[in-house]
């Protein structure tokens, strides 16, 4: 009989990436994929491994805003009801949720039809929607030990697999990492994120140039910029003679992060778990926008184990960042031991995790921290 997973998860690569991790291993072990999402569902994620792609409506809403939250809720019923006349039709033996508003509408239609579901959280605080949900869904996973604003019922029973991530990612698990040498290059890898990325874009730049000449001249830099800072990064770098590779989005990210001594990025938990697994050395830059400082809490996973410097946005300044470089890359002793702390509290088999919990709950089993 064909086994079938509805995997709903947004339109983020934050939520679809570990989505399409699990999605593959399951493809492997002869499941069958449908994804979900909201109605912007058609024009995302193409190279999902789905057999099927269903667009249900959902929105979000501001705290506060009663009105909002009304036409919110009114949004997530109109898709948990097309949801529950989808289900009747295919069948589904069990419903994963990756968190964010436009995996709710699945969620709530498989619970109302009482049929085993699975949320995802990856975060270290669990995410708003995935709050309200979790004490009705069947089983709980998480990415990281702590899952912080869970109702304590869930975080007690939540189960720990890690964040899923791609299969170029997990291979680098296997790789060793090699520490620069005295007088070779220095690679220096500057990854964006969607949000916040101007903070990065303009001052990473800035706080290079006032490097050593020494170092300097041996650096390599790949960075992710917002486009409207390509150019103003591209000048800064030229007049400090510095190798730089400027581009808005890496598709390569496997191969990047591979010859990278050192990572500069924001904390989003997809970040934060592919360094580790990567087992490479970073600094942090939590976003300090972030609801309930999530990206703070997920960085801590590296920083408690020595894997990662944490740089928060209100202390971050051109010259202090330009020190914490000057220092660290210059010692290959020091980030050679913090790669090693970094892959110390690397999951790397986090999709095959995921995908054992999302069989026991399709058979019906109870899944909970051991």
């Amino acid at each position: 009989m064909r086994k079938l997973a509805v995997v709903a998860a947004g339109g983020t690569g934050g939520h679809l990436f570990p989505a399409q991790a699990l999605a593959e291993a399951l493809i492997a072990r002869g499941w069958t994929i449908v994804l979900a999402s909201d109605e912007r569902v058609a024009g995302l994620a193409g190279d999902f491994p789905a057999e099927r792609r269903i667009g249900l409506s959902a929105a979000t809403y501001r705290p506060g805003d009663p009105i909002g939250m009304a036409r919110a809720g009114f949004a997530v019923f109109r898709g948990a009801t097309h949801a529950r006349a989808l289900y009747r039709e295919i069948g589904p033996h069990v419903v994963v949720g990756f968190g964010g508003y436009p995996s709710a509408p699945a969620l709530v239609g498989a619970i109302l039809d009482k049929r085993p579901t699975v949320i995802h959280e990856q975060n270290a605080v669990m995410g708003r929607a995935n709050r309200m949900l979790a004490p009705h869904v069947a089983t709980v996973a998480c990415a990281f030990p702590t899952l912080l604003k869970a109702p304590p019922k869930v975080a007690g029973r939540a189960v720990v697999v890690g964040n899923p991530v791609r299969p170029p990612i997990r291979a680098l698990f296997d790789e060793p990492y090699t520490p620069p040498t005295s007088d070779g290059p220095v690679r220096l890898l500057v990854t964006g994120g969607s949000q916040g990325a101007r903070l990065l874009s303009e001052l990473v730049p800035e706080a290079v140039a006032r490097l050593s000449e020494p170092l300097k001249r041996r650096l390599v830099i790949q960075q992710q910029t917002r486009p409207e800072s390509m150019e103003t990064a591209r000048r800064i770098y030229r007049n400090a003679v510095v190798d730089a590779e400027i581009a808005p989005f890496f598709r390569d990210m496997a191969g990047r992060l591979a010859a990278a001594h050192l990572v500069i990025g924001r904390s989003g938990a997809g970040s934060v778990c592919e360094f580790a697994v990567a087992g490479r050395p970073s600094i942090l830059v939590p976003l300090a926008i972030a609801l309930d400082d999530d990206q703070g809490q997920n960085a801590k996973l590296l920083a408690d184990v020595g894997g990662a410097e944490v740089a928060r946005e209100h202390q971050l300044t051109v010259d202090s960042l330009s020190g914490a470089l000057e220092k660290l890359l210059n010692n290959p002793a020091r980030l050679a031991r913090m790669a090693a702390a970094a892959r110390s509290v690397a999951i790397p088999d986090a999709a095959e995790r995921l995908a054992d919990v999302v069989e026991k709950t399709a058979r019906g089993q109870v899944v909970a921290r051991a």
